[in-house]
């Protein structure tokens, strides 16, 4: 049947016909003009990650693995796969490994069958009600334990892949969050353990902290980096937040008039009497390498616009095509400074026309010029100390290795409920604090702590002593460093005297999550070969530092079996107690002793030289 061609005369009545007429006219169509184009939709924020993979394939090259997976996959919106995996109680596999990693969740096998779950606690601080609530979500879901790590935060354990999604919900009914804790995404942010309640501090960094943590949840390009990403606040108080050891880490420092007077001309315009935050970039000691100041001011209110821009600099420059040289220290090499804070401005710019009051300026301002930081204790996070409320006390609680039972993690809730504010602070040294405690009653709160089976004071090796997870925990590790950092200590205690702090750093693998290279005495984990079997050991390093004493440890022993370890460090402290001038502190002395006079010094444990 043939079809009939059908005019628009036929079709349409008056009416329509009109109509359409006065449109094609109104168009320009009759003159031979095209309709207008609509105009292209607004970029999101998170193509800032698809264009820089976008650029590197283009330019021939190939993306790792977990670019490519974070290019299929959001890890952000993984919540029905994390639901059908505890329901079937399947564990993840392949890229979804990592991808898990988003919602906080870490697959942790072979070292255990189980998911870790890390947490966001901005500046270390949790109240009792979320502890109590954690030490519930530990035995009903985990292993009845909580870790305290080096970054202020909890981490829970042995998580059945049945009872994620319970651990998950269960956070949020407490109002804490884990997305993003993992993967290539920043960490926990960290700030000075006593701000607030610090006497000598600069700047109370509390609220600054808690800013940039909910504007990172708030902002999806802040997830999926090149590389994980850390960020740090130090506000001048007497426990260092080693915010030099953070991709960013802001620094609080007073400017004087004085200061200003002498640095006179350029290098002054903009800067008034005050307090700012010096910017330093890319610490990341397990690479030995520290942030690095980059001159830079910036006022309290910037702080986390800064952030953002930096990020983004980072998010499109950062390596995509090598794990290892994906983080912002590599960025830096490439670029140098200037060239990268070129960026940052670049960046900073459309950042100033969406926020309530638009960024200052990045100013420099010569570091000398600044008033001196006030001094760091390495002790003041164990024991009774002063706050700057009169007639308050806050009481750093000694964590054997970081690790608190649920049962004491509801013990110390009470305590703070009871004597303090209700709250508790987590610190770097993997131990807690308890703010606001009267005066009257530190006895009390001294004996409820030992009930709990933990202690309100250190020796001078158990008050620096830090270890990661281990192989108990991790896959990487190579050695139990939280058992062998106890055998080290004990050791210690019974056949030593020490009249000063000493830091101890045991990490278990080359992701350094103990920052071995900044203790007194740092040891990484390896497989020492003895005949024909491999024994859990450590290389040995001294010398590390943070702060004004920031220095990176170096080696002095390599492949020291775990059983000798105790003994070689025995031999390294007597050393240093029969050869150090007075006053001096073990880091300056191992900094001005060769390796080849330490070793002679400490000769070898009979089970080495034999």
């Amino acid at each position: 049947m043939e079809l009939e061609r059908t005019t628009m005369t036929e079709t349409f009545t008056e009416e329509q016909k009109n109509y359409l007429d006065g449109f094609v006219t109104g168009s320009g169509l009759r003159r031979g003009l095209s309709l207008p184009v609509a105009p292209a939709p607004a970029a999101r924020p998170t193509d800032i990650h698809s264009a820089a993979r976008d650029r590197l394939t283009a330019a021939g090259k190939k993306l790792v693995n977990e670019e490519q997976a974070k290019s299929a996959k959001d890890g952000l919106a993984l919540w029905d796969e994390v639901m059908a995996h505890a329901r079937d109680a399947r564990f993840p596999k392949g890229t979804d490994v990592f991808m898990f990693k988003f919602q906080g969740l870490f697959h942790v096998a072979p070292a255990q069958d189980s998911f870790m779950c890390r947490l966001r606690l901005p500046a270390g601080i949790v109240n009792s009600h979320q502890l109590r609530g954690l030490a519930d979500l530990a035995v009903d879901c985990a292993g009845g334990y909580a870790d305290v790590t080096t970054r202020a935060n909890f981490q829970l354990r042995e998580i059945g892949p049945r009872n994620t999604i319970n651990l998950l919900t269960g956070l949020a009914d407490l109002g804490i969050v884990a997305r993003g804790s993992g993967a290539d995404n920043i960490r926990n942010v960290t700030a000075s353990p006593t701000a607030g309640i610090d006497p000598q501090e600069l700047v109370d960094t509390r609220p600054l902290a808690r800013e940039q943590h909910h504007y990172i949840l708030n902002h999806k390009e802040m997830y999926g980096l090149p590389r994980k990403f850390n960020i740090a606040f130090d506000g001048g108080g007497t426990i260092a937040a080693l915010e030099d050891t953070n991709d960013i880490g802001y620094t609080a420092v007073r400017v004087s008039a004085d200061g200003i007077k002498k640095a006179h001309g350029a290098c002054s315009v903009g800067v008034e009497p005050g307090t700012y935050f010096r910017l330093t970039l890319g610490g990341i000691t397990g690479h030995k390498d520290f942030a690095r100041d980059t001159g830079l001011m910036v006022k309290s209110e910037d702080c986390v616009t800064v952030s953002h821009a930096i990020v983004n600099a980072f998010s499109e420059h950062g390596d995509r095509t090598d794990r290892k040289r994906a983080r912002l220290k590599y960025v830096l090499d490439k670029m140098g400074f200037d060239g990268f804070l070129k960026e940052v401005e670049k960046h900073l710019a459309p950042l100033r026309t969406l926020t309530p009051s638009s960024p200052h300026p990045l100013i420099k301002f010569p570091l000398d010029l600044c008033d001196p930081r006030p001094p760091v204790d390495r002790t003041a996070h164990v024991g009774v100390h002063p706050q700057k409320q009169p007639g308050k006390v806050y009481v750093g609680v000694v964590l054997p290795v970081g690790r608190m039972t649920a049962a004491q993690m509801k013990g110390v809730a009470a305590i703070a409920d009871q004597y303090g504010s209700g709250h508790v602070r987590l610190t770097v040294w993997q131990n807690l604090i308890i703010p606001d405690i009267a005066h009257a009653n530190v006895d009390a709160v001294k004996s409820a702590i030992e009930a709990l089976g933990l202690d309100h004071s250190a020796t001078a090796v158990r008050a620096g002593l830090v270890a990661c997870t281990g192989s108990a925990g991790c896959k990487f590790a190579a050695a139990n460093t939280k058992r062998h950092a106890t055998q080290i200590a004990d050791h210690l205690d019974a056949t030593l005297k020490l009249d000063v702090p000493i830091n101890i750093h045991l990490t278990g693998c080359h992701h350094s999550c103990a920052q071995h290279y900044i203790g007194d005495i740092g040891l990484i984990a390896t497989k020492v070969a003895v005949g024909d079997d491999m024994h859990e050991g450590y290389h040995l390093h001294v010398g590390g530092g943070y702060g004004v004493d920031k220095a990176i440890a170096t080696e002095l022993q390599r492949d020291v079996l775990a059983t000798d370890a105790p003994l070689v460090v025995e031999r390294v402290l007597r050393a240093y107690l029969d050869h150090r001038k007075p006053g001096e502190e073990f880091s300056a002395f191992a900094r001005r002793t060769d390796a080849a006079q330490f070793k002679a010094m400490i000769g070898q444990p009979a089970a080495i030289a034999a």
